[in-house]
């Protein structure tokens, strides 16, 4: 893992909240969606971190948010030490090239009336990094042979392309303009499992050639298993456990994470865990509990985690003290700096 000592990316207590609005003349606001309640965390270059949970815990809404591509309610994003939370288009407009997005719909994030050579070149012309034809032509070549795709297909339409090789031009969309940080949405959650390898493998490939640096957003924990350096946890808005890969299977600490891991399906029965079934439902994000997002379905509730919201605290595994935690329940963290 390629880390600088100074992160590219810090978020801080970002809070992403959507009105929920009645009436029909006259609207007024009733309630608010707590679609990201508080996360926290940094990114260095060249790693990367893996957001995950169920479905509406925020993952999405963070990752357009740390793009600008959503407003944010409060809370602080800065890249590269630039505070960008309250840009408007035009500062972000020069900062688009370096942050970049791969879409979780391969059908439907390409434009079905543009030849993949327009696709994959669009980026390159909106921000004005060729003129010249020939050039032009090259570039998209090259990007074609850097996702394993022949520059021959260049004059098709995303019709004629299966679901991996679609989602190979938008990541070769994405790369177009080099840029810094890609955020994968559900990158490869619509593809089959043979075509995710072969997908997973080019943005592996990818990142150690380019040292680029990735937050890959996916339910899908196997997957995380597989690419990401970090993971966090998502539950209704919030992070409840942050570590390295390999610490989160081996040693998780927060009882949702245990929940997720033991529904992995494994080949070995040896190898399985106890299976972990949740009470209840998720919660709504519109009225979410007290305390604890997370009490309603944990078997080790107690009365603190009805009343009091746990912060996520770092804790010491294996002589290294950065895997963080959000639990009332949990012993010994490591005291603050």
């Amino acid at each position: 893992m390629a880390q600088s000592q100074e992160p590219l990316l810090r978020v801080e207590d970002l809070k992403v909240h959507f009105p929920v609005m009645r009436g029909v003349l006259i609207k007024k606001q009733v309630a608010k969606v707590h679609a990201v309640d508080g996360v926290s965390f940094t990114l260095g270059r060249g790693e990367t971190l893996g957001l995950v949970g169920e479905s509406g815990c925020g993952k999405s809404t963070t990752g357009l948010a740390v793009l600008r591509m959503l407003g944010v309610t409060s809370g602080r994003i800065e890249f590269e030490g630039v505070d960008i939370t309250h840009h408007d288009k035009a500062q972000m407009r020069p900062l688009r090239r370096r942050l970049q997005m791969v879409y979780q719909d391969p059908y439907g994030s390409l434009n079905p009336r543009m030849k993949v050579s327009d696709i994959i070149g669009e980026p390159l012309v909106v921000h004005g990094l060729t003129g010249d034809p020939a050039e032009y032509a090259d570039r998209i070549a090259q990007l074609m042979r850097t996702v394993g795709l022949l520059p021959d297909m260049a004059d098709r339409y995303p019709h004629e392309f299966s679901g991996g090789q679609r989602q190979r031009i938008g990541i070769a969309r994405a790369l177009s303009v080099d840029p810094e940080l890609v955020i994968c949405d559900e990158a490869v959650s619509a593809l089959d499992v043979s075509i995710q390898a072969q997908v997973l493998q080019v943005l592996m490939k990818l990142k150690r050639e380019k040292n680029l640096t990735y937050i890959f957003i996916t339910h899908n924990l196997s997957v995380t298993e597989y690419i990401c350096d970090r993971i966090a946890v998502m539950y209704l808005g919030r992070i409840v456990e942050l570590c390295r890969s390999e610490d989160l299977y081996a040693r998780r600490l927060h009882p949702y994470t245990q929940a997720l891991l033991s529904a992995i399906p494994v080949a070995d029965l040896d190898r399985r865990s106890q299976r972990v079934v949740l009470e209840g439902d998720v919660p709504s994000p519109v009225n979410p509990p007290s305390g604890c997002p997370f009490h309603p379905r944990c078997r080790f509730r107690q009365d603190i985690c009805k009343t009091v919201v746990p912060e996520l605290k770092r804790y010491s595994i294996d002589g290294r003290d950065d895997h963080h935690a959000a639990c009332h329940l949990i012993d010994a963290p490591v005291a603050a700096a």
